[in-house]
């Protein structure tokens, strides 16, 4: 979607993939939220937030609080700081920017209802549009070619940068806030210009559907679409699978997922597991862990679907299911970010996110900067193959 993604440029990308995709969720955003683990969990969430990186977290803070003193942005000064760290997913945040990612996690972000992906002929494309949204309303269509916006062409920008500016800066990414997209139908179509309002958007982050031709068959393979982890998803994904036909398979899309709260990870880990260990995770050397509730349905065959897009929360599901034998994954690797980054407020209102550990799948693989392998590497076409693999399990399609 055109949100929830924060700033624009190189670091602006960091700054958003920095925040939607924290892993420390479920050591510091969760607890807002109400979603921290129960039991040694929790513990493990306090303790690692009163050990965090003290010393960049004072040298931050402290620029921070020296520009606001000098009648300076605190904003800018940490963030200058953080960029000569070397922490590739450390950013700052202002008080809107923070509060627009509280909002997302709860589901609901500010944008024009679009996600964008790379086109076989390198460009960018129209992947989903959200039914009612600005864009739905505006007639722009799946498939359609997004070649300009507010005037800056955008054909060989990557996807992401594309969807920073869908998005808008910290003074355009606001409802009510116009942005203007060059937007062509087909190869040789003309570019349209479409002036699109910002508005205040919910997602929804989990979708159920039958697959095969006949989909009123009540014993066909489910697919359960995951967009990301947000507040409420993983009980989605388990609702879903208790709910579907005995023995029927489930394919589980994970593509294009760029993670979220890690609680809801581990509660639809929870939905194929019977318990037992979810992932490991490091805070300055400490080591903790997360573990799936017992009763899941371990029995039921399972395939999941992953791609480069897929991230952080997604990324810790998906190498929990496949280290421990549960499921058969399909697609490309992964994107490897398997960091745990801590916030901390400052002057001013701002927030700082530093990285201050890892985390490994069950099997003590680390995640970040190396991604996923599936078992099965499929280029193009993956839903195809991976119902096909799903019925060669006995799952039905």
């Amino acid at each position: 979607m055109s949100g929830p993604t924060h700033g624009f440029g190189p670091r602006g990308l960091c700054r958003g993939a920095a925040l939607t995709l924290v892993f420390a969720s479920v050591l510091a955003t969760a607890a807002a939220t109400g979603s921290l683990p129960h039991g040694d969990g929790a513990s493990a969430a306090i303790k690692a937030r009163a050990v965090a990186s003290t010393a960049d977290r004072d040298e931050v803070a402290h620029a921070a609080a020296e520009a606001l003193a000098d009648g300076k942005s605190a904003t800018a000064a940490a963030e200058e700081v953080v960029s000569r760290s070397g922490d590739r997913w450390g950013a700052v945040y202002d008080e809107r920017e923070y509060e627009e990612f509280e909002q997302a996690l709860d589901g609901s972000y500010t944008g024009v209802g679009l996600a964008a992906r790379r086109s076989a002929d390198g460009l960018v494309a129209v992947a989903r549009v959200q039914p009612g949204g600005p864009a739905d309303r505006a007639g722009i269509e799946r498939d359609d070619l997004l070649r300009t916006i507010d005037g800056h062409r955008v054909d060989r920008r990557p996807v992401s940068e594309v969807v920073a500016l869908l998005r808008g800066d910290r003074t355009s990414a606001a409802a009510g806030t116009t942005v203007v997209l060059g937007v062509q139908r087909g190869a040789t179509g003309p570019t349209r210009a479409l002036t699109l309002t910002r508005a205040r958007l919910t997602t929804e982050a989990v979708t159920v559907q039958k697959l095969g031709p006949d989909r009123s068959d009540s014993s066909a393979a489910v697919l359960i679409k995951v967009d990301s982890f947000t507040k409420g998803s993983g009980a989605k994904v388990r609702d879903a699978v208790r709910s579907a036909p005995a023995g029927a398979g489930v394919l589980l899309d994970l593509r294009g997922n760029p993670g979220g709260l890690v609680t809801e990870a581990v509660v639809a880990a929870s939905a194929f597991l019977d318990g037992g260990l979810v992932a490991t995770y490091d805070v300055h050397g400490e080591q903790r862990a997360l573990y799936a509730e017992p009763g899941g349905d371990t029995v039921r065959p399972l395939v999941v679907l992953v791609d480069g897009g897929t991230m952080s929360a997604a990324e810790l599901l998906t190498g929990a299911l496949q280290d421990r034998g549960r499921a058969v994954t399909v697609g490309s690797r992964t994107f490897g970010k398997g960091s745990v980054q801590m916030p901390s407020k400052l002057a001013g209102g701002s927030v700082a996110e530093l990285t201050v550990g890892h985390y490994r799948t069950p099997a003590g693989r680390s995640v970040d900067g190396h991604g996923i392998t599936p078992d099965l590497a499929v280029s193009s076409r993956a839903l195809q193959r991976g119902e096909t693999v799903l019925s060669g399990l006995g799952g039905g399609s």
